[in-house]
């Protein structure tokens, strides 16, 4: 597997189709975080905020995944995830359906509160 330098490079080398739909999972969460600055995180497109791991994002043969989620992200959310939350910090997109993009843009945002106060020191 190679080993990608930038998000650009990443998105050259997928099949067109996958590539537009990847593309507009890159200009969702840019959108819904635009101080976010693009990264590559364990070999995936990936987004940090403040220095810190907002969201990452990948094509696989059946479906597309977010990375992550959160258990608060998942109760705020509530019946809108079950049909994609699979596991601990993996929202799956059948690849056969069209993607939620007015979710994935609330997550972004959801992720974004969490990084924020993540940021915040604690106050005695």
């Amino acid at each position: 597997m190679a080993k990608y330098q930038d998000v650009d490079e990443y998105m050259a080398q997928l099949p067109d189709d996958r590539r537009a739909v990847m593309e507009q999972l890159r200009t969702t969460i840019r959108s819904a975080a635009p101080d976010a600055v693009e990264a590559i995180s364990y070999n995936m497109p990936a987004f940090r905020l403040d220095g810190r791991f907002l969201v990452s994002y990948e094509a696989f043969k059946r479906h597309y995944s977010l990375f992550p989620w959160s258990d608060g992200m998942v109760a705020e959310l509530g019946e809108e995830m079950k049909p994609y939350a699979v596991g601990k910090g993996t929202i799956r997109f059948p690849a056969d359906k069209p993607i939620p993009f007015e979710l994935v843009t609330r997550i972004v945002e959801i992720r974004n509160r969490e990084v924020a106060q993540e940021a915040r020191p604690e106050r005695p």
